[in-house]
């Protein structure tokens, strides 16, 4: 089993964040009851489409819950967040460990929703401005063909 690059325990169940996956663990009596004896879940980041966060109050507990193509993730709140299996609640002092892991969950998600072409075209650009500056393409030349890389 590898060993995960961020870990946050929560009053229901602890989340480990890995390179790829983010994987749900329920352990302890919250857990238990809130949950009750399923087993660990992952989550591949390439398919979580967004992270609802609630910070934790003085009186109630905060909860991070991950959302997916084909899930069934809660919508009411709270009161439901303690029964959906692709939530876990913190209080106030395990709050900080469930804001990094969501910070680095969305820079991956962002990451790959990053157009990859976008690399290529200035790559592309930066080839074609060096064949202008070596005289040969014509500046016309050079302009056309941007445009048409750029789409304009």
């Amino acid at each position: 089993m590898s060993v995960p690059e961020l870990q946050a325990k929560g009053v229901n169940g602890q989340i480990e964040l890995f390179a790829n996956k983010v994987r749900i663990r329920r352990k302890g009596v919250l857990g238990f009851l809130t949950q009750g004896l399923k087993g660990d879940k992952e989550i591949m980041i390439s398919s979580i489409t967004s992270v609802q966060f609630k910070k934790a109050g003085m009186l109630t507990n905060g909860y991070i819950q991950f959302a997916f193509m084909g899930g069934k993730e809660a919508k009411g709140g709270i009161f439901q967040a303690t029964q959906d299996e692709n939530t876990v609640m913190f209080n106030t002092k395990q709050q900080p460990d469930f804001e990094r892991i969501k910070e680095e969950v969305e820079k991956r998600i962002q990451a790959k929703t990053i157009p990859s072409n976008a690399s290529s075209d200035a790559d592309e650009i930066a080839k074609l401005a060096d064949l202008r500056d070596k005289g040969i393409l014509t500046e016309e030349e050079f302009q056309q063909k941007k445009k048409q890389i750029l789409g304009l």
